[in-house]
């Protein structure tokens, strides 16, 4: 239960950042020895960073639900969040078995994703200046569906699924900010499909002996997510995205190391 608490809270403060929770997630359970059979573990506790940003913007959420027949501009919303998050839908119909059988199992893999996404992403922050979108309801179909296919990338672990969607937002024209948000409010659907998706696939393997640590880590993403999401927006504008980027690749060349002495397998 010590250990699920723990990376219950690893989730949550890293969902919602560009540094890619799975592998954080992956890592720490190599590290502490946790045994998760199926990633049924690592699946379901994502749920909870998730109800923690709808929570955080439950008046936004219930802006655009309520609005929905009498609103235009609920309706534009929502359309916007479809087109971003159809990609993902497609993407993650077609590999994911390969991904999480596969990519999961490789620390090469993510370290490079690690390093590759940090580079990205400081190429892009020198361009920083050249946006066209200061709010998440300006933001055009095309520029959504943009964002949408750079979140595709996420389902290499290491990329990061807030990390890829906020450089898809930097490369489509959005400010640093709006990108971030832009990020927690396609979190929500991609994370509901992706939780519902897990659920039906590893429902034979949510045992009674597991269900215990699941709901710990559940209750610890919840919190964690609830504490970070505020202050890394206020960070992101104060200090934009390249001290994300520098972890990312500090990180991925000491995993790098790490797996190549032996210490990590």
């Amino acid at each position: 239960m010590v250990q699920a608490a723990i990376l219950g809270v690893v989730q949550g403060l890293t969902e919602f950042l560009p540094i890619s929770s799975t592998a954080h997630l992956l890592i720490g359970e190599r590290l502490l020895g946790f045994n998760d059979p199926g990633s049924v573990f690592t699946e379901m506790i994502q749920l909870g960073s998730i109800l923690a940003v709808v929570w955080l913007y439950r008046a936004k959420v219930w802006e655009v639900v309520s609005g929905l027949r009498a609103r235009p501009s609920s309706r534009r919303f929502t359309v916007m969040l479809l087109a971003a998050f159809a990609p993902a839908v497609v993407a993650g119909l077609l590999a994911a078995d390969y991904v999480e059988s596969v990519l999961h199992q490789s620390l090469v893999v993510i370290a490079a994703a690690f390093v590759v996404g940090g580079l990205v992403m400081l190429f892009l922050e020198r361009r920083a200046g050249r946006t066209t979108v200061t709010r998440v309801d300006d933001t055009s179909y095309g520029q959504a569906l943009g964002i949408g296919l750079f979140q595709v990338l996420a389902l290499v672990p290491g990329v990061s699924r807030s990390g890829a969607t906020i450089v898809g937002g930097l490369a489509m024209g959005l400010d640093r900010t709006t990108a971030a948000e832009f990020s927690f409010f396609l979190a929500m659907p991609t994370m509901a499909a992706a939780f519902a998706h897990s659920a039906i696939e590893l429902r034979h393997q949510v045992t009674p002996d597991r269900v215990g640590s699941i709901a710990v880590g559940f209750v610890a993403a919840f919190l964690a997510a609830l504490v970070v999401v505020k202050p890394f927006l206020g960070y992101v504008r104060r200090e934009g995205f390249a001290p994300f980027a520098w972890y990312r690749i500090v990180a991925g060349a000491a995993l790098l190391v790490a797996v190549g002495a032996g210490w990590l397998q």
